[in-house]
């Protein structure tokens, strides 16, 4: 058979027709598509009822997150060089890759800090059991093994009704319509600092840039705590405040949608601020947040952080799913900004391997983990100590099965 050679400069010519009509179909095809359109801007919990989404599964695009939270409740193996060193090889060797330390809990940081001891809420310090930083071990314990250590300021702006900060700053409390100010929740009986003050966004600022300064850390991350309830806010600074920028008296109803925009319009803005004064200091510190599911976190919570994830503030997203059963884990994962963010940034999900009083089965678990990895999430576990040591099952048992959950290394980088 004969073979006839086109020239090479009309492969040229064609190749560019196609691609000028490629660029115009893709045009067309967005100019049309209501979910290309709705991405563009902040939209309320109700609107994301709303959007459909395609059943198929997004491909993973981002290095894959296997993390655990160190609480208080793991204190024994934090202080401990030995039990440390043991657990994150372990970690390390069930193909782990990030630790997330609590450095803020219960109105105390777990390092020496100069900023702590500044505001007279910091008179002893945490040291490990040979006399070393607890967090600066850690973090180079971990390093050594591969794993990265991104700091979690697990109380955010809550702190216990009865402590040094809140007696020697009862101004930065915030209280409901009826002046009461205590709030009942997973850590007990809390007061809420007060997001829209300027002292304690500038006491949260200061402890932030501590710790990304201090320590050798890949990040900080900040939970569902750094966020308020919707019935506080009515303070006598708040109320003046809100007064001072509407013209209007802040509504008797918390749940008042123009109301719970405003403060979560502020405390976005916090947010915003203390992510650019964290990447000055530091512009490879991956900004973490780890809030509940979206409609709980804006309209219980104040906290509207899918609108933190479109404006460019939040480097890694880890949802707390932490639901009792298979099924109420998965509706959640397959919720609309769920599937919007995991095409942006790495994203992942919290699951409970259990409470000291509340023993989760590692069947359950697997389930979970698997459904997560399944649509291309990645998984975070609260906590260490009931991954194995506090479970249902025997230690070896449960090591076994986390090994083939997670039988191939998953290797993370910090921004570099």
């Amino acid at each position: 058979m004969k073979l006839h050679f086109i020239p090479r400069g009309w492969w040229r010519s064609l190749k560019n027709l196609l691609l000028l009509f490629l660029a115009s179909f893709i045009t067309v095809l967005l100019a049309g598509n209501p979910i290309s359109a709705i991405a563009q801007s902040p939209m309320p919990p109700e609107a994301i009822e709303q959007i459909s989404i395609p059943e198929a599964t997004p491909q993973k695009r981002f290095q894959e997150i296997r993390g655990v939270w160190m609480t208080n409740n793991d204190n024994k193996i934090l202080r401990d060089r030995p039990k440390l060193q043991n657990a994150v090889s372990q970690l390390a060797q069930l193909n782990f890759n990030t630790i997330y330390p609590v450095v803020w809990n219960s109105g105390y940081t777990l390092y020496e800090s100069a900023i702590a001891q500044r505001e007279g809420i910091q008179s002893s310090v945490s040291k490990g059991l040979q006399g070393q930083d607890i967090i600066a071990d850690l973090i180079a314990q971990a390093h050594r093994q591969g794993l990265l250590v991104i700091p979690w300021f697990e109380f955010g702006f809550m702190a216990p009704p009865l402590s040094e900060l809140t007696s020697n700053h009862p101004n930065w409390i915030t209280q409901r319509r009826d002046g009461s100010q205590t709030w009942i929740g997973a850590a007990g009986e809390v007061v809420w600092l007060n997001p829209f003050h300027p002292e304690v966004q500038q006491f949260i600022t200061d402890l932030v840039l501590e710790v990304v300064t201090k320590y050798d850390a890949d990040g900080i991350q900040f939970d569902d705590h750094t966020s308020l309830p919707n019935e506080f806010g009515y303070d006598r600074y708040t109320l003046a405040l809100y007064k001072q920028e509407t013209k209007k008296d802040a509504p008797s109803n918390p749940k008042d949608p123009a109301w719970v925009r405003w403060r979560a319009d502020k405390i976005t803005a916090f947010m915003t601020q203390l992510n650019k004064a964290v990447k000055e200091r530091k512009p490879n510190a991956i900004f973490s947040v780890a809030p509940n599911p979206y409609v709980t976190a804006y309209n219980t919570y104040l906290q509207d952080w899918l609108n933190w994830v479109r404006k460019d503030i939040v480097d890694e997203l880890i949802v707390q799913v932490y639901r009792p059963n298979l099924q109420s884990f998965l509706d959640q994962l397959t919720r609309p900004e769920i599937q919007e963010v995991q095409q942006k940034i790495p994203t992942g999900v919290g699951v409970l391997t259990g409470l000291r009083n509340k023993p989760v089965s590692m069947r359950l678990i697997q389930s979970k983990v698997r459904a997560a990895r399944d649509r291309g999430l990645g998984v975070t576990f609260f906590y260490y100590e009931s991954l194995w040591d506090d479970a249902p099952e025997p230690r070896a048992e449960r090591q076994s099965n986390f090994q083939n959950l997670f039988n191939f290394p998953a290797s993370r980088f910090a921004i570099r």
